[in-house]
């Protein structure tokens, strides 16, 4: 099944998990392209450079044809315009994620005429894991290599 249609998963992707990953290969069974984009924000700190995460998209969407790697800078919905994409994707892990999720799907709505955004439910072995939550264990120099892709467990470091 497909909707024929362009999609847009942006996030911070700092870094992308096993989560993001599952997401983003279910996504690829329903639109015709998917386009993973990181989104620049400034007023955030990431612990990786945007090369480091860029390329790591790149690594984890090798094997799926219809997915692009891009970044943007500015509102989301404004780069959807830009980028024909009628559909977000986002993941919700739980009733937290769906409040805030919510609210900025409405806005997006308004924002860039009548974009609908997507949601996919994590699969209950990825509920736990979040990007803040990876980015710690790194830092304490743990091993995040269990909530990490295949593709890039071992490159993803300090």
């Amino acid at each position: 099944m497909s909707l024929h249609e362009n999609c847009c998963f942006p996030g911070s992707f700092d870094p992308i998990t096993s989560g993001h990953e599952d997401i983003l290969v279910r996504a690829s069974h329903i639109f015709d392209k998917i386009i993973v984009a990181v989104g620049i924000n400034n007023s955030k700190q990431s612990l990786f450079s945007l090369e480091d995460r860029l390329k790591w998209l790149e690594m984890v969407s090798r094997e799926i044809p219809n997915v692009e790697v891009d970044s943007f800078e500015g509102l989301t919905a404004h780069y959807c315009m830009k980028k024909n994409a009628k559909f977000l994707v986002r993941g919700l892990r739980n009733a937290s994620d769906f409040d805030y999720e919510k609210t900025i799907s409405q806005l997006n709505q308004i924002v860039g005429k009548d974009l609908e955004t997507i949601f996919f439910i994590s699969q209950p072995s990825f509920s736990h894991i979040s990007s803040t939550i990876v980015r710690e264990i790194i830092k304490g120099k743990g091993n995040a290599a269990p909530f990490l892709p295949k593709a890039i467990k071992n490159l993803v470091t300090l």
